[in-house]
Parts: structure tokens; sequence; C-alpha cells
């Protein structure tokens, strides 16, 4: 069956060597592996975090962080070149931590939560882009793959990326990149905006998806929004998909007026109960969903 993991976001951002203890309360509550931020310099001892990891059982996904100042699409050569030595990084943190995978919008070009909008460009400019990402990608691959690392890219929502929101542009994107160490993974929250279809999209992304979020339309707890998890999960039993299945449902019980849905904000209640319950819900519709076919 798919691992089933949990964001380290869930409970706390940055995540630093005192919350190791969460790593047994994540598996107690029937997680098999943390979907981890990859850290930035200085932030974890990445020895110390795999013995933690390896004592609770657990292991770990990657989830790389992107900004303006190291963005694989940027025509400005200084970000550019610091995109490709991030993703070198983030493969680096990967391999010492025993993982295989490390995931994210890692083409740049990040919107809201670098302060950016989007902005019309020419032709030239966009063909400019893919080629950057085309090239970075390629370099960066080459160094992953050696370290026997995955790096997925996925696409985000209009309003969070204006270079890759589909898995179609995504595909576009890896065949011109054309590499075993550069793939995909998706993410249901994103799908949700820009897919005609999620069931369609996972079979469009078929065996390149190595990584796969599942998160409801409003990021709430699996079940409680209008995803339909059936046909999610019949498509990725279609594809044969038996990768890891992250969940990322960290949108807090807050609707007052004016609270910003978009901002990340710890926990103000222990969730531990309808963690569980998420980790139950999404392992039962992988195992019924075997059951059928």
């Amino acid at each position: 069956m798919n691992p089933v993991g949990l964001i380290s976001m869930q409970y706390a951002r940055p995540f630093t060597a005192e919350h190791f203890p969460l790593f047994s309360q994540m598996r107690e509550l029937g997680y098999d592996f943390v979907e981890l931020l990859v850290p930035e310099p200085g932030e974890l001892d990445l020895e110390d975090t795999k013995k933690a990891l390896d004592d609770a059982g657990l292991s770990v996904v990657l989830a790389a962080r992107v900004n303006l100042q190291r963005n694989l699409s940027s025509d400005d050569a200084t970000a550019h070149r610091a995109g490709i030595d991030y993703l070198k990084y983030t493969a680096d943190c990967a391999a010492a931590l025993g993982c295989t995978i490390v995931g994210g919008p890692l083409t740049g070009n990040p919107l809201v939560f670098a302060g950016r909008p989007p902005q019309p460009v020419s032709e030239e400019e966009r063909l400019a882009r893919k080629a950057r990402c085309v090239a970075g990608l390629k370099e960066a691959g080459d160094h992953a793959g050696k370290l026997g690392v995955i790096l997925a890219v996925e696409p985000l929502n209009r309003f969070e990326s204006d270079v890759l929101c589909t898995t179609q542009q995504a595909i576009e994107l890896l065949d011109a990149v054309d590499h075993p160490a550069v793939q995909l993974m998706l993410d249901t929250f994103h799908m949700h905006m820009e897919e005609a279809s999620i069931a369609e999209a996972i079979r469009l992304g078929g065996k390149r998806i190595v990584h796969f979020q599942a998160n409801e339309n409003h990021r709430g707890f699996p079940g409680t929004g209008a995803t339909d998890w059936v046909a999610v999960f019949r498509a990725l039993h279609e594809i044969g998909y038996e990768g890891p299945v992250s969940l990322e449902p960290f949108r807090r019980n807050d609707d007052r007026f004016g609270v910003p849905f978009a901002q990340w904000r710890p926990p103000h209640e222990d969730e531990s109960a309808r963690l569980s319950a998420s980790a139950e819900f999404i392992k039962s519709h992988i195992l019924l969903t075997e059951y059928r076919r």
C-alpha cells in the first residue's frame, strides 16, 4: 500500500530539533513518513535528524522552498544560478537523510508569497523561461541522479506560479528535460483550480508521478471538502501509482472575517484526533480502491 505522510509544517515552521519528539507522535497517529521542508543551512543537523527519524520508524520526503533570489525561471543570471545550486543542495540534504524524493515548485517564479503579481510576457520571454528551466533541471538532475535522488516538479495554481500551473504544462517541460531524475508531483489543492478533471490529469501524468499530495480544495482535513476521493484513488490505481501520498491539512478552523487563509498559522489546539482520522481516511480509500479492482 502507498505510504501516507504528513507535512512538518502541520506543527511548526521552522521545524527544528526541539520538534523531533513529534516524529514518534506522527507515527502513532498512523503516518509512515514526514514531508519535511528542506532545512535552510544551520536549521537542522542532518545526521541528528536522520537518527531521530530512524528512531521513530519514520521515512521522509523533502519539500523544496524557492524564492526570487533562487529562481530557476529568472532572467537574472545570479538568481538563475542560485536556483540551480539550491536544487543541488536539496539533493545533498535528501541523500544525507536517506530520502529519495525532493518535490515542490522547482521551476521558481513564486507569486503571492513573494509579493509579486503576474505580468504578461512576450513569446520570446516565455520560451526563454522554458529554456532556463530545462537547462537548470538537466544540470540539477545530473547531480541528483548521482545521489539516487529524484527531483519532482510540482505545478501550482495561477496565484502562486506564472510558469507552471497544469499537468499538461508539466508534461511539456518534462518532455524537454528528458531526464530520469526529474519527474512529477501533483497536489489536489492546486488541481482543483487548474484542471478540468483531477482524475484525467492523474492519468495524463501517469508513470511520471513520483509523489502525490492529497489535499482538500480548502486545505482542510480530507473528507471535509469537495474532493472526489474515490475518483482520485481510482485514477492513481489505474496508473499503477505506488509512491508516497502526503497530507497538508493546515487550514485552521477560524472563519472570522479578515483572517488571511493564505498565511500559515501554527495550530491553536490539539489536532491529533483529526490527523489520525485523516490518515485512516486516506488509507481506507487506497485499500478500498485496490479491493474493488
